[in-house]
């Protein structure tokens, strides 16, 4: 009997179920093309280009020196809860507690562990669709049903508060929100968020997790509404957040959640369980990069809105597509459905091979997400402008398909 045939029925229906998140697939296909030598330029994986700023590596050797070498408590050391509620108080005025702060491995692990101690068969998550990819693999894993809230262009890639209420049966059990969001860039007004706070008052068995990744990517003069900011719902809110984005951490795999009075101690022996604590030198670092300069950042968003105008620009010049200008985070997601490409995942796949320039599907995303495609635009200028000039040689010769 081999190892695969000695899972459970169970393990074997639940695997079966689990997505994936095919930006790593898009990554791994441009890094063999580009060890074959082809040029390839990458818009498809969601990464600033910038290297974390020195003062936060600093701070990771720093503490090894000092003998930072073992566990930590799982939830994270208390410094660096205590910065993350210092830091939310400096940008948002508003008190949480830094006792319902846990520190994990990745925002990945706030979803998993959210979604996992509230779907199971029989129950409904909300999600946005186009949205990121492993909120809908998880509901699914967890045998719940995932029913796909409509992220529309026509309403500036924001989600709809009448729309997602109107989504909420007896049986919803949890509403996944993201602003800034991925793979859109739209930003939901906060009347609109007000909007879905008030009508979820009449839902008080819905849980809400909210992801913030995103929160300091924000341009032409729009400001981030923190669902922390609704006291009403504040017992069933999680909070999604991290330093990845922010700080060009992603390969660190750092990130903070907040959970409700009810939730945090079953995320607290989750975390006992399955990754102890997150490394220690690592949150020393987090801890620098929360309280130390935070010239870095806006650095990195004034480059990123510099880069997201060239993009938007430039899509726009491109037979066949338009291109809405996103309100935030680093993502611009064309319309291109112009082209005459029948599928947009099957475009994504020409321009890499044929063009050398990686981006990915829009249905990647959902089934909202075909005609569209994602480019990140956390690469170079030059990049982009390479990558633009190669997508209109590609589609003023190509045939659609």
């Amino acid at each position: 009997m081999t190892p695969a045939e000695r899972l459970t029925p169970h393990a074997v229906a639940a695997f079966s179920r689990i997505g994936e998140e095919n930006a790593f697939a898009v990554l791994a296909r441009a890094n063999a093309l580009a060890a074959q030598g082809r040029d390839i330029i990458n818009l498809g994986i969601g990464q600033p280009d910038f290297a974390t700023p020195g003062h936060i590596v600093e701070a990771a050797v720093q503490a090894l020196r000092d003998g930072h070498h073992g566990y930590t408590p799982s939830t994270g050391i208390a410094p660096l809860r205590e910065a993350v509620a210092a830091d939310i108080h400096r940008r948002f005025n508003e008190e949480i507690d830094p006792g319902r702060v846990v520190i994990v491995p990745g925002g990945k692990v706030t979803m998993f562990a959210a979604i996992l101690m509230l779907g199971e068969p029989g129950a409904q998550i909300l999600y946005p669709d186009p949205g990121f990819p492993i909120y809908r693999s998880m509901i699914e894993f967890t045998g719940a049903t995932p029913v796909p809230v409509p992220i529309r262009e026509a309403n500036g890639f924001a989600f709809s508060a009448e729309e997602t209420l109107g989504l909420i049966t007896p049986t919803t059990r949890l509403i996944i929100l993201n602003s800034p969001a991925n793979p859109t860039g739209g930003v939901t007004p906060k009347a609109e968020i007000d909007r879905l706070v008030a009508g979820l008052e009449q839902h008080p068995h819905v849980a809400i997790l909210s992801d913030e990744i995103y929160d300091q990517f924000l341009f032409d003069g729009q400001a981030h509404t923190t669902l922390l900011a609704y006291p009403q719902i504040r017992n069933r809110l999680i909070l999604l957040n991290g330093w990845s984005k922010t700080y060009a951490m992603t390969g660190w795999r750092l990130g903070w959640s907040y959970w409700p009075e009810g939730l945090f101690e079953p995320m607290r022996k989750l975390a006992v369980n399955a990754w102890s604590c997150v490394n220690a030198p690592a949150q020393f670092a987090a801890l620098a990069a929360l309280t130390g300069p935070q010239d870095c950042v806006s650095a990195m968003l004034a480059e990123f809105d510099r880069r997201r105008h060239l993009v938007v620009e430039g899509l726009n010049a491109l037979p066949g597509i338009s291109c809405a200008t996103p309100k935030g985070a680093f993502y611009a997601f064309p319309n291109v459905s112009g082209t005459g490409w029948s599928s947009a995942k099957k475009l994504a796949a020409a321009l890499l091979d044929e063009a050398g320039v990686a981006t990915i599907g829009g249905p990647d995303f959902g089934v909202h997400g075909e005609g569209y495609i994602r480019l990140s635009y956390a690469n170079s200028a030059e990049n982009i402008a390479r990558a633009l000039d190669r997508m209109g040689q590609f589609l003023a010769k190509a045939r659609a398909a």
